[in-house]
């Protein structure tokens, strides 16, 4: 056991081969195979695994195919001119791709800090979140009818929430440059108010009334003509769910994707209220966990 763990580690025990012999391309040839986890618990073996693990070959292959325009986009935060500023100057310093792997990993704020991306550390796909204060709400100036009130369980700390009102509309879009796949849209909503109450999270169930009715629709359409639709009754007070509207399929990565998607329920014959509007998340589909979400097509 003792031999075994010296040679992992690159020192040499009585006779063979070990494994800090090993070129660093040879190597590099096993942890391209290897998820970036992976990737990283290698390169504590030995010095050599830690030289090829840092390698831009290596990490280079677990980038987007466009994660030049990414990381222009982290860079520039609010885009525009600051944008093609930080491009120019990330193309006249290339970062090492291990860390232009990291920066992207974070979450990278855009559209004035009401919308962010990050790629998911195990399977490099991307990952958005778009604040409720990014979303086109009816009836949000109106304080009898919706409010912004903060909340820790957020990523962007507030969320929309709503006390009654007749004409249920939340609407929203982006484009962005997504990589190749297919992706999975939802809405994240929690019935009732969430606070704390000494320390603890509890939720309101003062204003919950309406949902049971009729349905809630969810809509999704692209630029290049997919569309999608879903409908369902909300229930579950207390919880957070991620409702699913669709899903849509991107084949080239250089060409911005326009979303349009909505969360309707525009029966006035009666009123609905106590509803939480967090974000509209966007997924790559492996990461999709379907009983998470409530709706039937």
């Amino acid at each position: 056991m003792g031999a075994a763990a010296s040679s992992a580690r690159g020192g040499r025990g009585s006779e063979g081969t070990v494994l800090g012999d090993l070129p660093e391309n040879c190597i590099a040839e096993v942890l391209l195979r290897l998820d970036p986890p992976e990737i990283c618990r290698m390169a504590r073996l030995s010095r050599t695994f830690r030289g090829a693990a840092s390698g831009d070959g290596v990490w280079e292959s677990k980038l987007p195919r466009n994660y030049a325009r990414l990381l222009a986009v982290a860079a520039a935060g609010d885009g525009g001119e600051q944008q093609a500023a930080a491009a120019a100057e990330l193309e006249a310093e290339p970062l090492p791709k291990k860390e232009v792997y990291a920066r992207l990993c974070h979450r990278n704020r855009f559209d004035g800090g009401k919308k962010e991306f990050w790629l998911d550390k195990g399977g490099g796909g991307v990952c958005m979140s778009i604040s409720s204060m990014a979303l086109s709400i009816t009836g949000i100036d109106d304080r009898r009818y919706w409010n912004f009130i903060p909340n820790d369980e957020s990523r962007f700390r507030t969320v929309a929430y709503l006390s009654q009102i007749w004409w249920f509309e939340v609407r929203g879009e982006v484009e962005f440059c997504f990589p190749e796949g297919t992706y999975s849209l939802f809405y994240r909503v929690h019935l009732g108010r969430p606070f704390k109450r000494l320390g603890r999270r509890v939720y309101s169930s003062e204003h919950i009334h309406g949902w049971d009715v009729k349905p809630v629709r969810f809509q999704m359409s692209t630029s290049d003509g997919q569309h999608a639709q879903s409908k369902c009754y909300l229930t579950d007070p207390g919880v957070w769910i991620n409702h699913h509207v669709g899903d849509f399929v991107v084949k080239d990565s250089n060409k911005p994707t326009n979303i349009r998607f909505a969360m309707i329920q525009i029966d006035c014959t009666h009123t609905k209220g106590g509803l939480c509007v967090d974000s509209v998340v966007v997924k790559p589909q492996y990461l999709t966990q379907k009983k998470t979400t409530r709706c039937y097509m």
